[in-house]
């Protein structure tokens, strides 16, 4: 489809400022008016139940998940002190939910990505043997059940943290698994998933590009199963039961969210699967209490694009002269979910910018005053609390979570490269 950027940017102003990578905050229009949605929290619960039945496996598989007896949970961290630094005046209280620490991969991606392997597996196991819900899971760590997974093959394409929440998933179990790593993803990446005996296909294309690639690879192969990002229902819901988890801990720490207690909550978007199943997720359990904010880079905002035109996936970054290339590689995204984007078009309260230089300033001052490292991705929702304060939504009852969405799997080089980066570009 042609796209005249002319055209739009008459229909949509603020489309010029976005063409000439500034940084902007859109709200949407269409926020909470009514329309029809593809799934309800029957569905966020089944995804639920179905994590919960895996939790003995993933505890025997994964160590690390003794402490919370299987469970794929991450903690909330008061940001008191980061606060002081960064937003002074801000009224409300500052939170981190701190997705970059999940066990097993380090990122929102062990949400879904990994709830979509098990739910793979569960479905192989009961057609193909007699192992039924009722059963022990952690037979399915058993030589019998690695050799049947064995039979198949799964396969995604990946900026990184996705593909390596899949591959490392899909490799414990047994299964044959394929990550089609676009040009944007690290190479630390890479070599892990390579670590793990997954097969890493390197794309010198973007993301999109290895997406189309791998769907295409599995498309006639009926022992493979794909794992599209760019449209999964089961990444989504995946996702979502995350909303019901954080309700339980905000009623642990006595935080009310109603009509008079609002709550904002800050989410990097890429592709869009992780932030919409989240805020999805988060809507159900709040409804008009809670306003989610997308958060994308200047050269990337294929969301904010796709939300602003309503063309969703009929339109891509380049189309309006945008380059798509950031150093928040799990942001490097230059065309929309189109599922995604249906969803959140009533659900999105609005969506913002950030440079990369910006991205930098956010991961220093964290690191330093919290002694918390998150990629550079994941800093970018901070830019969401600056503009909800600058735009005087903020007051004293509101809370503001910024969701971190990976982190601490960077190895520690790189870590002290993004930190130097930022060292330098504070001077």
């Amino acid at each position: 489809m042609s796209i005249n950027i002319l055209s739009l940017e008459k229909q949509y102003p603020i489309i010029l400022d976005i063409t000439k990578g500034k940084e902007i905050f859109w709200k949407n229009p269409d926020y909470q008016k009514t329309h029809s949605l593809p799934f309800t929290l029957d569905g966020v619960l089944d995804a639920e139940r179905r994590l919960e039945r895996f939790a003995s496996y993933i505890e025997e598989v994964f160590p690390e998940t003794q402490n919370s007896k299987g469970k794929i949970e991450s903690q909330i961290f008061q940001l008191n002190e980061f606060k002081k630094v960064c937003f002074p005046n801000l009224k409300g209280q500052l939170l981190l939910k701190g997705d970059h620490a999940l066990p097993i991969s380090g990122s929102i991606k062990a949400r879904g990505g990994i709830y979509e392997v098990l739910k793979f597996a569960e479905e192989t196991a009961i057609r193909e043997t007699d192992f039924t819900l009722d059963s022990d899971y952690r037979l399915l760590a058993t030589e019998p059940f690695r050799t049947l997974f064995s039979k198949y093959h799964i396969a995604v394409g990946s900026t990184g943290n996705l593909g390596l929440s899949i591959g490392i998933m899909s490799a414990k179990l047994g299964f044959k698994v394929t990550v089609h790593m676009s040009q944007d993803a690290k190479e630390w990446k890479k070599e892990l998933l390579k670590s793990k005996g997954v097969e890493v296909v390197e794309r010198v294309e973007d993301y999109g590009y290895a997406v189309k690639e791998g769907r295409q690879n599995s498309l006639n192969d009926p022992f493979s199963h794909f794992v599209d990002d760019e449209s999964s229902k089961d990444l989504f819901l995946g996702y979502s039961v995350s909303a019901l988890r954080l309700k339980k801990q905000l009623d642990t720490l006595s935080i009310t969210i109603d009509k008079d207690h609002p709550l904002f909550i800050y989410l990097p978007c890429g592709v869009g699967g992780g932030p919409g199943g989240v805020a999805f997720g988060l809507k159900l359990i709040f409804g008009d209490n809670v306003h989610p904010v997308f958060v994308e880079p200047t050269e990337a905002p294929c969301m904010t694009l796709g939300m602003i035109t309503k063309l969703h996936d009929g339109i891509c970054v380049q189309d309006i002269g945008l380059s798509g290339k950031t150093i928040a590689d799990g942001l490097a995204v230059s065309r929309p979910s189109k599922l995604v984007g249906n969803i959140m078009t009533s659900l999105l309260f609005g969506s913002c910018t950030i440079k990369d230089n910006q991205l930098y300033h956010f991961l220093k001052h964290l690191k330093d005053t919290e002694n918390i490292f998150i990629e550079p991705s994941a800093a970018s929702g901070f830019q969401g609390v600056k503009y909800i304060y600058d735009l005087h939504y903020d007051s004293p009852n509101a809370t503001h979570i910024v969701w971190s969405t990976g982190g601490n799997m960077v190895p520690e080089i790189e870590q002290a490269i993004y930190y130097q980066k930022a060292i330098k570009l504070q001077n």
